[in-house]
């Protein structure tokens, strides 16, 4: 009988050893199947051995910044405020280098804007902000950019301009900010000679505000620009212009603060827009054609001029300017061509309409014997003027109502005279008869002052040949 136990208890443990070797076993193969089942499966077009493909059914990790520039990263904004690149804004502190920080920001991103804050005011120092860069990029002024206001503060080799523009496409400059000039101290030494001598210290040169050099769809709108010490917006070698709404400001006795000065720059649209300064309102000089200039409010200033053209026996060449519904009160003059004597080229196809004139000393002026000096020497050639039109020319003079004083070489031709109507002003005494020398054209009425109808001469076909001969220079 314990025989048979012991048999029995050696049997319990044969199986229970049995049972254990199998489960292991099994353990080890559930555990094998598990990690063969759990690999990833290469996709069927994977070709890089660097790892699989996404899968588009899943959201992919965010990427990696871009690098930044100033503040700002590219993926998230196109504003570049100056005060994020360091500028101060007190009007103290120098901030050329936080704008040039902006705008090279923002000249690599499209449609991308420099913006200068409202509420601050920024002292820059000369300074080319130059392209190309991408389009549409915008310079937005809500704030005060300052000039500096001492002469002896700016260096010889920037006194061309302030500001300067240079190989733009597709740009804007706007915003209801301003750009001050502070041109006081630089007027000082031009008001009279006697201050000029002691008035050293004054260069003869002096800056242009805002200059656009070799740019081309270029607009300029809402924005004030204030006291330049020349002129206050140029565009040089440029096309495709627009400026609207824009608002310009300086003394009446700041000297050469022409408004809008135009040089070698065709497709060109000024309108709406505000100008009293101490010179021309708008300049047109050599090389402009296809111009366009309407709704301009100008007072006090010398008004709308052509000119001075061919000085130094230089090559003029002007057409298709258009000025009309313009209004003038209390300027030097209204519309004029102004040419120097000795010159080369023409001028041709020059409409002004719809000119309202207040107190203005002479509202119509042709002059090919210009002079800004007290003497000039006589010359036997002149710019050709021919296909210029004065039409609904209306309100008050207080010197002349017209002067058309042409060259006896080279007369001026398709002159057209048409409802002219010109009164002395009431709160002037002295004035001076119509002038009208060696012009040729026609008349039509009404024309007030009456003698303007004897103004025009006409012409048998040989003014028209000596014209068209000057033309061949443009």
């Amino acid at each position: 009988m314990r025989r048979n136990d012991k048999s029995s208890l050696l049997f319990v443990l044969i199986f229970l050893l049995i049972v254990s070797v199998t489960f292991s076993i099994m353990s080890v193969e559930a555990r094998k199947h598990h990690t063969k089942k759990s690999k990833p499966r290469p996709h069927k077009h994977q070709k890089d051995k660097h790892g699989p493909e996404p899968d588009s059914r899943f959201p992919l990790p965010a990427p990696a910044p871009l690098p930044h520039y100033g503040s700002y990263n590219r993926t998230k904004s196109s504003i570049f405020d100056v005060l994020s690149f360091g500028a101060k804004g007190d009007g103290v502190s120098d901030d050329t280098k936080a704008l040039i920080a902006a705008w090279k920001a923002a000249c690599r991103v499209a449609g991308a804007t420099v913006e200068i804050p409202s509420e601050f005011k920024f002292l820059i120092k000369p300074i080319t902000l130059q392209g190309p860069c991408m389009p549409n990029l915008v310079l937005q002024i809500d704030g005060t950019l300052l000039a500096p206001p001492k002469v002896g503060s700016w260096p010889k080799s920037s006194l061309f301009q302030w500001i300067n523009f240079k190989w733009l496409h597709n740009f804007t400059i706007q915003g209801n900010g301003i750009v001050d000039g502070q041109g006081f101290e630089w007027w000082g030494g031009s008001q009279s000679n006697s201050i000029q001598k002691k008035s050293k210290h004054i260069p003869e040169m002096k800056p242009t505000a805002l200059r656009f050099y070799a740019s081309y769809n270029v607009t300029v709108r809402d924005i004030k620009i204030n006291n330049s010490p020349l002129c206050h917006l140029k565009f040089d070698s440029s096309g495709g212009i627009k400026v609207k709404n824009i608002h310009i400001s300086s003394p009446e006795n700041s000297p050469n603060t022409d408004g809008i000065h135009l040089q070698n720059t065709k497709d060109v649209e000024i309108q709406h827009s505000d100008i009293a300064c101490g010179d021309d309102c708008v300049s047109i000089q050599t090389g402009c054609s296809n111009v366009h200039i309407h709704h301009i409010n100008c007072g006090p200033g010398h008004g709308i001029s052509l000119g001075g053209l061919g000085k130094d026996k230089s090559v003029a060449c002007v057409s298709d300017i258009v000025v009309e519904k313009i209004s003038l009160q209390n300027t030097l003059a209204g519309v004029r061509i102004k040419t120097w004597q000795g010159g080369i080229g023409s001028v041709k196809n020059v409409s002004f309409s719809s000119i309202q004139v207040s107190d203005v000393k002479v509202p119509i002026i042709i002059d090919q014997y210009y002079c800004d000096k007290h003497l000039c020497n006589n010359q036997t050639g002149a710019v050709a003027i021919s296909g210029v039109e004065f039409n609904q020319i209306i309100g008050t003079y207080s010197v002349q109502p017209i002067h058309l004083a042409c060259s006896n070489s080279v007369p001026c031709s398709d002159v057209d005279l048409i409802d002219i109507q010109l009164k002395p002003s009431s709160k002037y005494q002295s004035f001076q008869q119509a002038l009208c020398w060696n012009s040729y054209g026609k008349s039509q009425a009404p024309l007030v002052p009456s003698s303007i109808d004897y103004c025009l001469r006409r012409d048998s076909g040989s003014v028209k040949r000596i014209a068209r001969s000057r033309e061949h220079m443009c």
